[in-house]
């Protein structure tokens, strides 16, 4: 029986971008789906009282460097060679994360967000610029200019915003974040488990 495993994401996290990477070999071994939930990090962060790595640990000693050298590590180990810190970031995903509502609306979610991730992690491009995001998306063989116009629409909003919240209502406090069934699990660090967690309920 293939597990359905929810990847509740945001572009402007490098780490959704590595998991991204990762998740169809999962898929393939663990026989899962993963169904991709479009969350607002930062309204994630609003509603928890989180933030951004960047900040919570802006003060400690040492903890910037060892993150980083955690990154290059995970690179290494996955041969994640495409992947550079877009020097853009941070990146506001608004419009980013409305389109990925669009796309899931009208089928093309899966096609979206390869296009988008490697925009934003492998091209370094500053996608919460207008021009940029439907240049990119044009380049991608999807209708730029249309997507972004129906990110300004209400009911686009209004989905993205019941994804957000529900998210945390689940318990979600930030992203990478997974839930298989009830089970939550957060980071990317977690594959492992998330991948036992599938053998379990299969």
């Amino acid at each position: 029986m293939t597990v359905q495993v929810e990847f509740h994401f945001d572009f402007g996290s490098p780490n959704t971008y590595f998991c991204h990477k990762l998740l169809p070999d999962i898929a393939k071994r663990a026989d899962a789906e993963f169904v991709y939930v479009p969350i607002l990090l930062g309204g994630v962060f609003k509603l928890t009282n989180n933030q951004p790595p960047m900040i919570q640990f802006a003060n400690v000693l040492h903890k910037q460097d060892y993150m980083r050298k955690e990154i290059a590590r995970f690179i290494e180990d996955h041969g994640l060679i495409k992947f550079q810190m877009n020097p853009n970031f941070p990146v506001n995903t608004v419009a980013l994360m409305r389109g990925a509502i669009v796309a899931e609306d009208e089928g093309f979610l899966d096609k979206y967000v390869d296009a988008v991730y490697s925009h934003m992690w492998e091209d370094g491009l500053k996608m919460d610029d207008p021009d940029v995001f439907v240049s990119a998306l044009n380049g991608a063989g999807m209708d730029g200019a249309h997507i972004l116009e129906r990110t300004q629409e209400q009911g686009i909003k209004d989905i993205l915003i019941q994804n957000t919240s529900a998210s945390v209502e689940r318990g979600n406090f930030g992203a990478p974040t997974f839930f298989v069934g009830d089970e939550m699990f957060f980071g990317k660090d977690r594959l492992d488990a998330v991948e036992r967690e599938i053998a379990k309920q299969n």
